[in-house]
């Protein structure tokens, strides 16, 4: 019986020499040609980003574009009712005239939450826009249902009956407590508003507008604090792009409007009427050298 022997036979591979390396250099060309494809990606991005940056910021220093004040106006004045205390197209249209000349980042301080707030607030968008309200319940909702518009609630311990003794205070407080150009934060005078946010009292107020509190009945708050206290920050104005105040009166056929307005703001300083709304422009010249507002 014959044997027959098995060989096991190993073949040579089949890859030629230096393949392994080649596929290697591959594996790194791809990985470069990635990085780089990343790379400039990013570059891109970034670029594109800094781009929109720039173009957001030159839009943010822009003022609001005419045709969009000429239609918040065209709207208003389509809306508007002679409900008690409401402004007249004209007079709003006036008031928006005067906030337009600060534009884009006018600071605007508003004393009454009224019809118009939205508009005030619309107008100024680029700038600040503060509202301060005798209702604390008033500007709660506000806060909740607008919380980018910026309210603050204030106590009047006055009232429209007292005006002649809160007159008299001033004139004997004129050189104290209710001198013309101070940081009513720390002011005793009984005209002074003081409890605010400490920041609104070193705010280069552009345009005041006092359109509140209450000031129809003689138990109504009245606005003889609001007056004296849009005086004061007038001439303690300290930096801003002019040392000007506009102080605009709304309601200024009335007796305590009227009275107080020429007491904190002076007739000199009135530049016009235009229905029931009085405007003022105050200085702060009046800080040095005089004892009393006007």
């Amino acid at each position: 019986m014959k044997s027959t022997a098995k060989f096991i036979v190993i073949h040579p591979p089949l890859h030629k020499p230096g393949g392994g390396g080649a596929i290697a250099a591959y594996h790194r060309t791809v990985l470069t040609v990635i990085i780089l494809f990343f790379s400039l990606a990013f570059c891109l991005s970034l670029y594109a980003t800094g781009n929109r940056e720039a173009t957001f910021a030159v839009r943010d220093d822009s003022p609001l574009p005419g045709s969009v004040s000429d239609a918040l106006l065209h709207y208003a004045a389509e809306n508007f009712t002679s409900v008690k205390n409401r402004m007249s197209p004209a007079e709003v249209k006036y008031a928006a005239d005067v906030l337009q000349r600060c534009a884009p980042r006018c600071n605007l301080l508003v004393f009454g939450l009224t019809h118009e707030m939205f508009l005030w607030n619309s107008l100024n968008l680029r700038g600040r826009t503060v509202f301060v309200d005798e209702s604390a319940y008033l500007v709660s909702i506000l806060e909740e249902r607008h919380p980018s518009i910026e309210a603050y609630d204030v106590h009047y311990l006055t009232k429209v009956s007292e005006l002649r003794d809160l007159i008299q205070h001033y004139k004997a407080e004129i050189g104290g407590e209710c001198r013309p150009a101070q940081n009513l934060l720390f002011s005793d005078c009984k005209l002074a508003i003081n409890d605010l946010p400490n920041y609104v009292y070193d705010v280069a107020w552009d345009v005041i507008l006092v359109d509140g509190p209450r000031g129809y009945d003689e138990d109504s708050p009245g606005r003889m604090s609001a007056l004296f206290t849009a005086g004061v920050l007038a001439r303690s104005k300290k930096g801003g792009a002019t040392t000007l105040t506009h102080v605009l009166v709304h309601e200024f056929d009335r007796e305590v409007e009227r009275e107080c307005s020429y007491e904190f703001l002076c007739r000199e300083n009135l530049v016009q009427i235009n229905e029931t709304l009085a405007h003022f422009v105050v200085g702060e010249s009046y800080a040095a050298g005089k004892l009393g507002f006007c």
